[in-house]
C-alpha cells in the first residue's frame, strides 16, 4: 500500500501547487497522486524538497514551525561569504518582522548537482560562494533576507532536507513514495489526541442553550442522541490545491 507521504525535487520557476496560474508550471506538471498536498510550500524561485501528503495531521505538522522540523538549505550567495557574516546567521539576524532564531551555518564546497535552468548568472569580477543553512522557523522568504541582511545575496537557494527526509537518491523533478520515521508517526498521533482533548464533551449543552429558560426551552426526546461531526482528519482543501 502507497503511504500517506511523497518526496519531491522541485526545480527552479515550479509553483508549489497544482491549480494553474498565470501559465506558469505547477506540480500537476510532474506529480500524478490524486488528494495529495503540499505540506508547507517553496518559493517558485527557489529548488529542491517538498514534502506532500494526504493526511491532513502530517501536512499540519510538517508545515508548522511549532513542531521544529529543521530544514536545511544549500545556498550559493554573492562574494566570499566570511566568518562573521556566518556568526551573525548562527546568532539570528534582525530583519523587518523580527529577529531570526539561531542558525546552523557553515561554509560548504560547490555541490555536485544539477544545472539550473536558466543558469546563475555569472559575473567574473565576483565570485560566488556556498553554504549549509539550517533554520527550525518559517518566515516568508527567510533564508534569501537573511543572507542580504549580512552582505551577501543569494543567488541561487536549494532546500536539501526537512527533518529526516533528504535529496539522496532524488533526481530533479522525480518524486517517490515514503514512510513517514516512527517519530513522525508519534508527533500525529500526539496531536489528534490533543485535537480530539479539546472536543467539547457530547453532554455538554450549548451556551444558547444555557441562556433559554422556561417554556422557550428546546428539549431533546429520551433515548434519542445528538448527532456530532466526525473528528477524523481530512486532507486541506483543493481550492488553491496545495
Amino acid at each position: 500500500m502507497p503511504s500517506s507521504l511523497l518526496i519531491f525535487n522541485k526545480p527552479f520557476r515550479v509553483l508549489s501547487q497544482f491549480s494553474e496560474q498565470d501559465d506558469k508550471t505547477t506540480l500537476a506538471n510532474y506529480i500524478q497522486a490524486p488528494d495529495f498536498y503540499p505540506a508547507g510550500r517553496l518559493d517558485f524561485d527557489s529548488e529542491g524538497l517538498l514534502l506532500l501528503t494526504n493526511q491532513g495531521s502530517l501536512q499540519h505538522i510538517i508545515a508548522s514551525p511549532d513542531f521544529k522540523l529543521p530544514k536545511t538549505y544549500w545556498v550559493q550567495v554573492e562574494g566570499n561569504i566570511s566568518e562573521e557574516a556566518l556568526d551573525q546567521l548562527r546568532q539570528g539576524v534582525e530583519l523587518k518582522d523580527g529577529l531570526t532564531k539561531p542558525a546552523q551555518a557553515e561554509r560548504m564546497p560547490e555541490p555536485e548537482i544539477w544545472q539550473r535552468t536558466p543558469p546563475v548568472r555569472f559575473r567574473e569580477s565576483i565570485p560566488t560562494s556556498w553554504l549549509s543553512l539550517q533554520i527550525k522557523e518559517g518566515k516568508n522568504r527567510q533564508v534569501r533576507r537573511m543572507t542580504a541582511a549580512v552582505g551577501f545575496p543569494t543567488l541561487r537557494l536549494i532546500r536539501y532536507a526537512i527533518g529526516p527526509y533528504s535529496l539522496e537518491d532524488i533526481k530533479l523533478g522525480e518524486w517517490k513514495h515514503i514512510d513517514p520515521t516512527e517519530e513522525l508517526e508519534k508527533e500525529v498521533k500526539h496531536f489528534e489526541q490533543q485535537r480530539k482533548g479539546k472536543a467539547p464533551s457530547p453532554n455538554r449543552r450549548r451556551p444558547s442553550e444555557k441562556r433559554q429558560s422556561g417554556p422557550q426551552r428546546n428539549t431533546i426526546p429520551h433515548g434519542k442522541g445528538v448527532a456530532r461531526r466526525a473528528t477524523g482528519t481530512k486532507p486541506a482543501s483543493r481550492a488553491h490545491r496545495k
